[in-house]
């Protein structure tokens, strides 16, 4: 049986003249956004901000995660244009923080970093003033992947562990709980680079589970964390086994302070890029 959807997760639509330029550039751009890939509840309170993550090296995915609205299918070519068309745009809108992620593309053999660190260097090359988070997939733990990201130095590193370690393999099938962990300690280990991570909750974990993937985070050296509500995006998808209250995500907070995690957002609407600045 499938649970009502909570008031305090339900988002008005705000159609305004900024979040209509905001859609008009990135089309004109021939861009995408996670915002409108993984249909974010958040679109429209970043859009009137004139904020927007990226969404590089196309719309299809060659990992099947349980819980994501991105289609898994046979990835397109990469576009050697869309690291500049990315710059330009974070400039037409005027960003000061841009937010740049990705599709898994297991099908290249860096996985993609090159096309990470040429966004970096493209954006900078426009906008040198303006601060620039990525949100990665693991590289399958690829060290000569992370180095490529390392030296491109963005201001933020974040890869999203998503899920408790019980339930990782059921959510994310391809990937490894470890292995995320590895990423982030090597980041951590090897530049100055502020980490970050996240995941969602209402898949059947337990709040001992949370406290323990909380400790595993702070081990890695993770400096930012990111808790919200796991909305189901279609019945194909798995199902939510509990929406969490307000008054809970204060126990979250407190478990996040007992473990010593400095920074977070932790809240039923968060998502890893929400309010991303802000954290920074």
């Amino acid at each position: 049986m499938h649970k009502r959807l909570p008031d305090y997760l339900k988002r008005p639509i705000i159609d305004t003249d900024k979040t209509r330029t905001v859609r008009r550039i990135l089309k004109t751009k021939c861009l995408n956004t996670v915002c409108e890939n993984a249909r974010c509840p958040n679109k429209n309170e970043c859009y009137t901000k004139n904020t927007a993550t990226f969404l590089i090296m196309g719309n299809n995915c060659t990992r099947n995660c349980r819980y994501c609205n991105i289609t898994c299918s046979k990835p397109e070519p990469l576009d050697e244009n869309e690291p500049l068309h990315i710059a330009q745009a974070v400039k037409d809108l005027g960003l000061k923080y841009a937010v740049i992620t990705s599709v898994t593309r297991d099908d290249l053999t860096d996985g993609g970093a090159e096309h990470f660190a040429k966004c970096i260097y493209e954006i900078r090359k426009i906008s040198p003033d303006i601060k620039i988070e990525i949100l990665t997939p693991d590289f399958k733990g690829n060290k000569n992947s992370l180095d490529t990201i390392i030296e491109a130095h963005p201001d933020v590193f974040n890869h999203n562990i998503e899920t408790v370690r019980k339930i990782f393999k059921t959510a994310r099938p391809q990937g490894n709980y470890d292995c995320s962990l590895r990423v982030l300690q090597y980041l951590r280990d090897n530049s100055a680079i502020i980490t970050k991570s996240g995941l969602m909750i209402g898949l059947g974990e337990t709040f001992e589970d949370i406290e323990e993937t909380l400790v595993d985070l702070k081990s890695a050296g993770c400096d930012i964390v990111t808790i919200g509500q796991y909305i189901q995006p279609s019945k194909t998808h798995l199902e939510v086994s509990k929406y969490y209250t307000p008054d809970e995500y204060e126990i979250l907070k407190s478990i996040a302070d007992k473990v010593g995690i400095k920074h977070y957002q932790i809240g039923p609407l968060v998502r890893s890029s929400y309010r991303a600045s802000e954290l920074v």
